[in-house]
């Protein structure tokens, strides 16, 4: 029998518990019931949480997109200097990879984006993590475009990295993958608009 819990603390839970299920099994193969029965309740009390299978995953996308989000604003606040926020942004985004294999599945890897209403969801964090990290990309006469291009690359190659290392399914240090990545990032990152000036 399950342990009568404040509201609050109920969803909490099954917060936890969904996340945990929709990325073993993806959202079309996962039934409320599922849900329900991983966390030890009846379907009517996770309707009494949730309105509906597609209300549930869409709040955990947004509190998983929240969690990635805030971990990187707040690593690179503490930056001194550009090449160091960009080498805590990605410390930050590998640790929270290797803290979380389910977030990430869930937002990255869980055929989220073959549904438009969640692909759009993921397209949101992609472009919010990208716009951060456009205002890094300060090489001179770099236009705005180009930046955020950069910007969507190096997002790019945070997230197939991450792919690579979840597949394998081994434990990884986070902090030696960030500073493998963000050495590779701002050689990349230092050499733009080289080619062009010694055309």
């Amino acid at each position: 029998m399950s342990v009568r819990l404040p509201a609050p603390e109920r969803r909490t839970q099954l917060l936890s518990v969904a996340l945990e299920v929709f990325a073993r099994q993806g959202f079309h193969a996962t039934s409320m019931n599922d849900i329900a029965d991983a966390a030890g309740i009846t379907k009517p009390v996770l309707y009494q949480h949730f309105a509906s299978k597609r209300q549930l995953y869409l709040e955990l996308l947004g509190e998983v997109a929240d969690r990635l989000l805030g971990s990187i604003a707040e690593a690179v606040s503490t930056a001194g200097n550009p090449r160091e926020q960009v080498e805590r942004g990605f410390a930050a985004y590998f640790q929270w990879v290797s803290d979380d294999h389910d977030s990430f599945t869930l937002l990255f890897g869980s055929g989220a984006r073959r549904d438009e209403e969640f692909a759009e969801a993921v397209r949101n964090v992609e472009s919010t993590i990208a716009a951060a990290i456009a205002g890094l990309i300060r090489p001179p006469d770099i236009d705005p475009l180009h930046q955020r291009t950069l910007a969507f690359a190096l997002v790019g190659l945070a997230e197939g990295t991450s792919r690579h290392l979840v597949a394998a399914g081994e434990p990884f240090d986070p902090a030696r993958v960030a500073a493998e990545v963000a050495e590779l990032a701002w050689a990349g990152l230092r050499s733009v608009g080289r080619a062009n000036a010694e055309v």
